[in-house]
């Protein structure tokens, strides 16, 4: 009973403590379970860490980029492997001499024929079987070439490979040959070899003509085969046991050697034996220092969240005392941690294309400036213990994050989510330049690969608009960009105000321009205020002629009723404004402008009315006071002194410097006498310069002369 009974009490700080825990159980999961390597340290950058010397003896691996540069070496220059067949041609010549004879008998028939019917061809010289037999000897001649040279059919390969560079390794039986690809024919270069060699031994010949025109009736094709079998699984076979057999290892490093000395610029080899060094103090963990490294883990991400949650306790009471702000800005770091560590875990793609710059792109919209940026800074501390080089991870990430909370004033139009993605586009690839140089001392071998990811980085920002709207409406909070939609006055309310009580409109226009003025004076939320100033009046549509501001004709209906009932409908249109602003889904936070904008002040006019007709019912001054509750922000206290200013200067018939300032400070002192901004976070500076700034507006707005000092 007793623990029920706290836990009622104490709500709020068993919801922080319930969201704490569930963060750090969550981001702890995401931390890696294995010993870490307790060094950082860059190439191209000197050691800052005392000496290392090897604690036990270990191997000098290969770096990943020497590795793939040795299988890319393989790949590039392939051995591609084909069975010969050394007899086929005998069997093709055999086939081009009995086609000769064919071709010949066929070729007299035509010339006897020719002879028949074209008299001036009738005396012609009868064709020499010799001279044209002559040609097959070269037929032949190059078919036994192209054949010991080898054909191949170059489809075989497209499928297996699009290297231009490879060599052809020729196997019959024990025999086996090894040529570059100009060595040998394909189908197409073997047939117009025959045809090239024809024309350039019948250039000599008088009766070239003839000779080309019966031999191109030949069918070279059918002659030219492949005796070249490309065998693929003897090539793949191959070509995976050329890799398997790469040496993984440059050496190895006896214990007790000094591995860098403090100071020492970390080479290339010193680089590669740091690595292997790592790698292999990594995986020498045994359960216990698994344990350890866990027990580390915790002690890191828990301190990284108590720190989080004393600056917002120090700095953002606000946030850090409303549970749905809490929730959305956890929520988020176990978003971006643990997508990070399962892209890093499983090296699904370059850890710098997803968009950690989101982060406080998205709590910019909810928060402000310096919370967005402590929180980002929170969450990539933590990812750098997850990610590889998790100090250039952290820098780079920062310096992006910056970008995109400074890269614009606020997240109000498309074309500034535009500039957000390209300043971070910019900044990452400008950081990462820095580094590189740093690390390979030459601008010429930097991997410009990586701008590429930036350049993805950048354009999934702009996922940022749908995000943010998800987020809006998960957690009920409210952005720049729903606040100017509703501040449009082709809004519902809006024209409702704008057709059913002019007077009062306009009112709301002036108020909130008061409003504005005054929450930018003093760094509140000026939109927010704004927008609030604009919905804060709008119960009054339900009974606009009860309202001064709307009484055009000279005719008041409260002359009509009783002081209290007058009250009542006065009071109403707060109650009222509430249940419009309900059914038509206006966000929270302008419902709470129209809720509190009279506090818990009384209707003074009607109440001191009724005192004088009744003396003996002074205490039913609930009858005439708003439900309340009190202005409980910046923002609320501001409409509050607006509202009341801007009306109370209607009704003044003299105006200059002193009326209005006296104005100004007896409306202010008054709901300070009242107590209606104890709740709110508004201080006693802050309110005298609202003071000034009232005075200032209001006979700017009535062009009242300030008399100046003779």
């Amino acid at each position: 009973m007793f623990s029920k009974l706290y836990i009622k009490k104490n709500k709020l700080r068993t919801q922080k403590f319930l969201i704490f825990l569930g963060s750090f159980l969550i981001i702890f999961i995401s931390f890696s379970k294995e010993r870490q390597f307790r060094y950082e340290y860059q190439k191209g950058a000197p050691w800052q860490h005392e000496d290392l010397f090897a604690s036990y003896g270990f191997s000098i691996y290969k770096l990943p980029e020497e590795l793939k540069y040795e299988i890319d070496s393989i790949n590039n220059n392939l051995l591609l492997y084909f069975s010969y067949s050394e007899n086929y041609e005998n069997i093709v010549i055999e086939q081009i001499e009995e086609d000769f004879e064919k071709q010949w008998a066929n070729f007299m028939k035509d010339d006897s024929l020719r002879r028949k019917i074209d008299k001036t061809y009738k005396y012609a010289p009868y064709p020499n079987k010799n001279n044209y037999k002559k040609y097959l000897s070269v037929i032949i001649k190059d078919i036994k070439t192209v054949y010991n040279a080898g054909i191949y059919d170059p489809s075989e390969i497209l499928n297996y490979t699009d290297v231009k560079d490879f060599k052809l390794v020729f196997m019959n039986g024990n025999f086996i040959r090894t040529y570059t690809r100009d060595n040998v024919f394909t189908l197409k270069l073997a047939y117009e070899f025959i045809l090239d060699d024809i024309k350039t031994n019948a250039e000599k010949d008088n009766n070239k003509d003839d000779i080309l025109n019966f031999y191109k009736k030949f069918t070279f094709e059918k002659y030219i085969n492949p005796n070249l079998k490309f065998d693929k699984l003897k090539t793949k076979e191959i070509k995976e046991l050329s890799i398997e057999n790469i040496s993984k290892t440059r050496g190895f490093m006896q214990a007790g050697e000094l591995i860098v000395g403090k100071g020492e610029i970390i080479s290339l080899d010193k680089f590669r034996i740091l690595e292997s060094y790592k790698n292999s103090y990594e995986q020498a963990g045994n359960k216990g220092v698994t344990r350890m490294t866990q027990a580390g883990n915790a002690i890191v991400v828990m301190l990284l969240l108590i720190v989080l949650l004393f600056y917002l306790k120090n700095n953002q009471h606000e946030i850090y005392d409303n549970i749905r702000s809490l929730l959305l800005i956890f929520i988020l770091i176990i978003i971006f941690v643990g997508l990070t560590a399962i892209i890093a875990k499983f090296s699904l793609f370059n850890i710098y294309i997803f968009p950690v710059a989101l982060l406080p792109l998205i709590l910019k919209t909810f928060f402000d400036d310096k919370s967005a940026l402590f929180i980002l800074l929170v969450a990539i501390l933590l990812l750098g213990f997850i990610v590889p080089n998790g100090f250039e991870f952290v820098v780079i990430q920062f310096i992006a994050g910056f970008a995109s909370i400074f890269g614009h004033s606020q997240l109000t139009k498309r074309s500034q989510l535009y500039y957000s993605a390209f300043s971070v586009f910019v900044a990452m690839s400008l950081i990462y330049t820095g580094i590189a140089i740093i690390h390979e001392g030459s601008i010429l071998e930097i991997d410009y690969v990586q701008y590429l990811y930036f350049g993805l980085n950048g354009l999934l920002l702009l996922s940022a608009y749908p995000l943010i709207y998800a987020f809006e409406r998960l957690f009920g909070f409210i952005s720049d960009i729903t606040l100017l939609e509703l501040s449009s006055t082709n809004n519902t309310l809006l024209q409702k105000i704008s057709t059913t009580a002019p007077g009062t409109f306009q009112h709301s226009l002036q108020v909130s321009h008061l409003a504005e003025a005054a929450a930018k004076k003093i760094g509140a939320n000026s939109l927010l205020v704004r927008v609030g100033a604009l919905y804060h009046d709008i119960g009054k549509t339900s009974t606009p002629a009860f309202f001064i501001e709307n009484q055009v004709t000279g005719y008041n209906p409260h002359d009509q009723i009783s002081f209290d009932q007058s009250a009542q409908i006065i009071i109403n249109h707060v109650t009222n404004g509430i249940a419009m602003a309900t059914k038509n889904k206006l966000p929270q936070q302008l419902i709470d402008f129209i809720r509190t904008h009279h506090g818990t002040t009384t209707v003074q006019y009607f109440y001191k009315n009724y005192i004088k007709k009744f003396p003996d019912k002074k205490d039913e001054v609930e009858k005439f006071t708003y439900p309340g509750p009190k202005p409980f922000s910046k923002e609320t206290a501001i409409l509050m002194m607006s509202d009341a200013i801007e009306a109370a200067s209607r009704s003044l018939k003299e105006i200059n410097v002193d009326i209005m300032k006296h104005l100004v400070e007896n409306i202010i002192d008054n709901q300070m006498q009242n107590k209606q901004f104890d709740d709110a976070n508004i201080t006693l500076k802050e309110i005298t310069t609202l003071k000034e700034l009232y005075t200032e507006l209001l006979l700017n707005i009535y062009h009242a002369r300030i008399e100046y000092p003779k």
